[in-house]
């Protein structure tokens, strides 16, 4: 069983390919919804990947994740696990942004627009291809 501490929980290592596998499963169908224009369904969707692959990173860096609704936290944790760069800096931006509409795309009620989901589409190519790098070295 895994241990609660101040908003995060224990993971074994191992588990980070999990994490990594459900964030391609979000990102697979955030382009599926991008190319069938349900850009709110996209939007969802390429926050929950973003996320899935902040916590494979969080797991297999440090053996924790975020263990609540507040995703600020899991962006804080990957910062503190990885090493310093401007690669790093750009990626912690772009996860930022994703998570910052996050409220806007999830729970105002209503319909995200196409270019909206473009940009955020084009955040999730950039974090997730920082992420990738570290995730498969």
């Amino acid at each position: 069983m895994a241990a609660k501490r101040r908003g995060r929980i224990s993971i074994d290592r191992n588990r980070y390919r999990e994490y990594m596998n459900v964030a391609q499963h979000f990102y697979d169908a955030a382009k599926d919804s991008v190319e069938l224009e349900y850009p709110t369904a996209a939007g969802v969707l390429i926050v929950h990947s973003a996320i899935a692959y902040a916590d494979a990173l969080c797991i297999m860096l440090s053996g924790q994740r975020s263990s609540g609704e507040n995703h600020e936290e899991a962006v804080e944790i990957l910062e503190s696990v990885v090493a310093d760069s401007s690669e790093k800096h750009t990626a912690m931006n772009q996860l930022r942004r994703i998570i910052e509409e996050k409220t806007r795309v999830s729970y105002l009620g209503e319909l995200y627009s196409p270019s909206a989901t473009q940009d955020m589409w084009k955040r999730l190519e950039r974090f997730r291809a920082w992420a990738l790098k570290l995730l498969t070295r």
